[in-house]
């Protein structure tokens, strides 16, 4: 295996994890997937052969890699279920209740225009009220399950 596949392999992963754990909307999205990989890994072979520390490259690398990924719906989703909700269900219910509650929370998300940075502005207070407030009424009408 040459270092170009090394380097798209070892992209390919990290992207993965992220998407897993915080996009799990994107986490099959093979071409999504397939084409951030590949952008990391030329930037950061472009960047290595222009002679910038690893560091440098690293970072040039994980800017392409993680564009756009600062924001998770899903995750504000998970911080409100497991603040708000733990009390009503198990803990290793939490995060498939989250997983759910996401389709559910989609027409919230739309009144809002999300950036990486979302989470530390004034508006984040407002979509976390909504959240739990849209969450605890679908609780209401369907019951946890």
């Amino acid at each position: 295996m040459d270092t170009q596949q090394k380097d798209l392999s070892y992209f390919r992963l990290r992207l993965l994890e992220l998407l897993k754990t915080s996009f799990p909307e994107k986490a099959r999205d093979t071409k999504f997937i397939d084409q951030r990989s590949n952008w990391a890994a030329t930037a950061y072979e472009g960047a290595f052969l222009a002679g910038n520390p690893i560091g440098q490259c690293e970072h040039i690398a994980e800017y392409i890699l993680f564009g756009g990924l600062g924001f998770s719906k899903f995750d504000t989703v998970f911080q409100v279920v497991c603040n708000e909700f733990d009390t009503i269900m198990a803990d290793e219910e939490l995060r498939p209740f989250a997983l759910r509650m996401l389709s559910v929370c989609r027409g919230v998300f739309a009144g809002y225009e999300l950036t990486d940075d979302f989470a530390q502005t004034p508006e984040f207070e407002l979509l976390y009220t909504e959240l739990t407030g849209t969450i605890a009424i679908w609780i209401d009408e369907n019951g946890l399950w």
